[in-house]
């Protein structure tokens, strides 16, 4: 055996028998009886960040020479008496040191030593490589003879096991001690450094513990090794396991273990230690950093820290008006993290993200999605399975985390938060922000035990739709590459921009070492939207075309039945939005009011105010008032989101007697819009009963809502009330038509909204198996005589079921003729049109008769007055002016002459309604307007009735008008 050998064996024996004598005088000074409070010593916590020569290092982001941890431990046998050295049984059990966060290490850009090496039971003196040890720790007991040992090892980085970040280790002679270091995933994102089930024989009464900032540095060469004596090792080891003597050189390349904080705005950085007995007793002190002088202070010199992030971002989906995914991907060099020479990057504070004007929510994504409460973001913990925490219909992307501190990424999922509900009064019962859109996300690394939470804004313009996605205060873990990837597809949470031409998405990102707003860094990603709607060519002038449909109809057009009706507005992508519409029914197409109430308008404000939930737990219209229901189909690309709706009939609403009123419950996915009014003013021609909604007394379509664009691409109306809708009994050839506006260039205003007209053709069938059989009774009241002017009192009756009259001519006998005397007074056409009912203008003189209308369809008869009303024929016309307080109808007749001056009235534009009875009465006397040519009571005087149904059958007859003659 050599020289070198045999003292190399020589010292190994020696410092064995060392460590076991000095092992058992510890061990029997642990026997004493006397136990006492257990407590850190008031005072006695201190935290160092140190330059190579001892001075402190409060430099952001750099690589300090030392960061040191120490405290003590006393006890008390008496509360009166003074502090003693802590005794048997009431040794530290577990400390933890929770540390200030930003403060980080990097144990995976260091060698380390694996938990095989480390307890190998053969190796007493050296159980690690040098290359292994990031530092030194100091245990100090109470000794076997009453005085004090101090214990000191290296410090090494272990290879950590399944579940957490970090391990380290140092042997306090033969006992191991391990310190576990771990993430605060659910407080401020520090390290907790921890030593649990101390051994209860070390009797500890201080602890030291060193890591170095960079452990490869020669600076360290003198505390690098194994086996100290005096606070010196003796011995170094190798990578083969052999010792040789100090001093202990680093053999690879110095890579920077330990970063300062970056954050200088919040003065001194505070530690917290923690630390229990055996005996179950506790005890925690903070302690801060302070400067050279003993003055608490923060980290210094943001100013030198860099902060110089990289953005990409895009849409998945380069083409128009498309269902869209987005990629946003931001990188921070990690240079520095590993460099001893330079200051690491700051870590990032806030970021806020704002897409492009018209790259909007996609709605087509709300079918189907969920919502993430607050209570189940709280379960998305290390453990949690998929599901057990946000519901997976609420996953809307996907994150990955690479940072430089760990050698696998985080990855995790991107979920939708639940929307605020006004009806809550407690704040973040719903989201922490209390607003309608908001984000969670959550990462893992779970062979590392951690887990990354962060909750995000997300605020639409309520004008435009632009969105911005705010998320503050962000743990402050260094990153290499952060990547967020939205879903794509049909149910892509995204609808890229309408037109064609370049974009660009804007990140403000503030690091945490920002002192002011000049440090807040910009970046634009730009993008281009190259092709139009599924890879087209992009729309010519900017302004997107304008061609919707229309399909409209009943169900089943019998003529004369009762059946729902049906309507339909359909766009394509790329087109402009809906904005408004007019409608006109084809003619004969009618509704039946009789027995529907209107829906107060006090309850339509109401449902103005209420939230989607409350609308739909209690509809505020009554239900006798409901006529029907909508559809209407929203987002991009083939797959839409539908929310339901109900149809009420309304009152009077901006000049028309009627109206109808779809009232929503916005509820899309997760999301409460709130409940969407629109009211549709509602118009009865006077003259043809056509009905007609007039755009000009009517709510617009809604093109956003609380910021989210609708994208309204199928609008659904189904008018299905029972007995409610009745088919014409003409069977003419007509249409349903309609003018709808487009939003133009400009969503926010009228100006530039461009018409399109559509029609949708429309016939009803088997009207010729329709009857048609009315009667009509002729009167004459008052004077018989010549000279004589009687009334006149018409009675109309026709049978259910038959067709509906389309022209009536009645000729009078010979007997009667116009009195042209009393034709004084007579109301112009413009009087008529005048007021807010027909004829309520004209001249009181003008009026010569009354007439009433009795239809199934109405409560009540419509009725009024008859005017001789100016005409662009020889003789006035002959005009009743029927009323209630829901219909207005003008019946208009022509008076001529036929054969030898016989008196012929024909009313040529008959509604096709169902008539069941018509009375009408022509003044006599003085406001007569028929003279008896002869005596009435003489002979048989006949009129000629022609009545033609609308079903083109006709119905002629010769009725004798009955005078009011003396009974003999």
């Amino acid at each position: 055996m050599s020289k070198e050998k045999m003292t190399m064996t020589r010292c190994k024996a020696t410092a064995a028998l060392f460590l076991a004598t000095l092992s058992l005088g510890i061990l029997a000074g642990s026997s004493a009886a006397n136990e006492g409070v257990f407590r850190i010593t008031p005072g006695s916590l201190d935290q160092t960040f140190t330059h190579e020569d001892g001075s402190e290092d409060l430099q952001a982001g750099s690589h300090p020479f030392a960061v040191s941890n120490e405290f003590k431990f006393d006890s008390v046998t008496d509360p009166t008496e003074p502090p003693t050295q802590i005794t048997a049984g009431a040794s530290p059990r577990r400390i933890h040191a929770l540390e200030y966060p930003g403060l980080i290490g990097n144990p995976f850009g260091v060698p380390q030593c694996s938990q095989a090496e480390f307890f190998d039971p053969t190796r007493t003196v050296v159980h690690c490589t040098d290359e292994a040890q990031v530092g030194i720790a100091t245990v100090t007991v109470k000794g076997a003879f009453g005085g004090n040992e101090d214990i000191t090892a290296p410090l090494y980085n272990l290879e950590p096991n399944t579940g957490v970040p970090a391990e380290f280790g140092f042997w306090a002679l033969i006992v191991p001690v391990k310190l576990v270091a771990e993430l605060r995933s659910d407080g401020d994102y520090g390290i907790t450094v921890k030593s649990d089930n101390i051994d209860e024989t070390l009797n500890t009464i201080a602890v030291e513990v060193t890591f170095w900032g960079v452990p490869g540095a020669a600076s360290h060469e003198g505390q690098r090794g194994g086996y100290f004596v005096g606070g010196s090792p003796a011995f170094c080891a190798t990578d083969n396991g052999s010792l040789v003597f100090p001093p202990c050189p680093y053999h690879g390349t110095p890579k920077a273990f330990l970063t300062t904080p970056v954050d200088c705005a919040h003065g001194p950085m505070e530690t917290t230690v923690v630390a229990e007995s055996w005996l179950g007793e506790g005890d925690s002190q903070s302690v801060l950093s302070h400067d050279d002088e003993g003055n608490p202070a923060g980290m210094e010199g943001c100013d030198r820290v860099p902060f110089e992030p990289t953005v990409q971002a895009m849409p998945t989906n380069g083409t128009a008006e498309t269902a869209t995914g987005l990629k946003f991907t931001l990188g921070i060099p990690d240079d520095g993290i590993r460099d001893p020479k330079s200051l690491a990057q700051s870590t990032m504070k806030k970021a806020v993200v704002t897409l492009p004007e018209g790259m909007t929510l996609n709605p087509s994504a709300g079918e189907g999605l969920g919502a993430c409460t607050p209570a189940d973001f709280k379960r998305e913990t290390l453990e949690a399975q998929p599901g057990e925490g946000c519901p997976n219909e609420s996953k809307i992307g996907t994150v990955r985390i690479d940072t430089p501190l760990l050698d696998l990424p985080a990855e995790g999922s991107l979920y939708v938060a639940s929307s605020d509900d006004p009806g809550t009064t407690a704040p973040g019962a719903e989201n922490p922000f209390d607003s309608l859109l908001a984000l969670y996300m959550v990462a893992r690394v779970p062979e590392r035990g951690i887990v990354v939470r962060a909750e995000g804004k997300v605020e639409p313009n309520s004008k435009t739709g632009q969105l911005v996605t705010t998320f503050d205060d962000l743990p402050p873990l260094p990153f290499s590459k952060f990547t967020l990837s939205f879903r794509e597809g049909g149910r892509a949470p995204l609808a890229t921009p309408a037109a064609c031409g370049s974009y660009s998405i804007a990140s403000r990102l503030t690091p945490y070492s920002a002192m002011g707003p000049d440090d807040v860094a910009t970046i634009e990603a730009p993008f281009e939207i190259a092709s139009g709607v599924g890879g087209g060519a992009c729309a010519s002038g900017g302004k997107p075309p304008w061609k919707p449909g229309l399909r409209a109809g009943t169900l089943s057009n019998s003529a004369g039945t009762y059946s729902p009706f049906n309507l339909r507005f359909t766009r394509n992508d790329g087109e402009q939005e809906f904005t408004n519409f007019s409608i006109k029914l084809p003619p004969g197409v009618i509704g039946k009011l009789a027995g529907i109430p209107f829906c107060p308008d006090s309850a339509i404000e109401v449902a103005r105010r209420k939230s989607g939930t409350e609308e739909l737990a209690s509809p505020s219209c009554p239900a006798a008032s409901e006529v029907g229901r909508t559809l209407v189909g929203a987002g991009v690309g083939t797959i839409l989101t539908y929310v339901p709706g109900k149809l009420y009939l309304g009152g009077s609403y901006n000049g028309s007697a009627l109206s109808i009123v779809a009232i929503t419950a916005a509820r899309v996915g997760p999301f409460d819009l709130g409940t969407v009014v629109i009211r549709q003013a509602l118009k009865i021609n006077p003259e043809t009963a056509e009905v007609f909604v007039d755009p000009t007394g009517s709510d617009p379509i809604p093109h956003i809502i609380d910021g989210v664009v609708v994208h309204a691409r199928d609008i659904r109306v189904y008018v299905d009330r029972p007995d409610f809708i009745l088919n014409p009994t003409d069977c003419s050839r007509t249409s349903t038509v309609s003018t709808l506006l487009g939003s133009g260039l400009d969503f926010a205003s009228a100006i530039d909204d461009e018409p399109y007209t559509v029609t949708s053709a429309f016939q009803a069938a088997d009207c010729a198996s329709l009857g048609f059989k009315p009667k009509l009774k002729l009167q004459l009241l008052g004077g018989t005589r010549r000279g004589d002017n009687p009334k006149l009192r018409a009675t109309l009756k026709a049978r259910p079921g038959d067709a509906n009259i389309g022209r009536a001519q009645v000729t009078l006998p010979h007997s009667e003729f116009l009195d042209n005397e009393h034709i004084k007074t007579i109301c112009t056409r413009v009087q008529f049109a005048a007021g807010e009912v027909p004829g309520e203008r004209c001249p009181a003189a003008s009026v010569y008769g009354y007439a009433r209308a009795f239809t199934p369809l109405l409560d009540r008869p419509i009725q009024g007055p008859v005017f001789l009303r100016s005409s662009s024929h020889p003789l006035p016309d002959l005009v009743a002016a029927l009323h209630n307080d829901r219909i207005d109808i003008n019946l208009a007749g022509r008076i001529d002459s036929f054969g030898e001056g016989r008196i012929r009235t024909t009313f040529g534009g008959v509604p096709d309604a169902p008539v069941t009875k018509f009375v009408l009465t022509m003044q006599g006397g003085k406001k007569g307007l028929l003279i008896n040519s002869e005596n009435i009571c003489k002979g048989t005087h006949r009129a000629i009735v022609a009545l033609n149904g609308q079903n083109g059958k006709r119905y002629v007859k010769r009725p004798a008008i009955k005078p009011q003659c003396r009974k003999k």
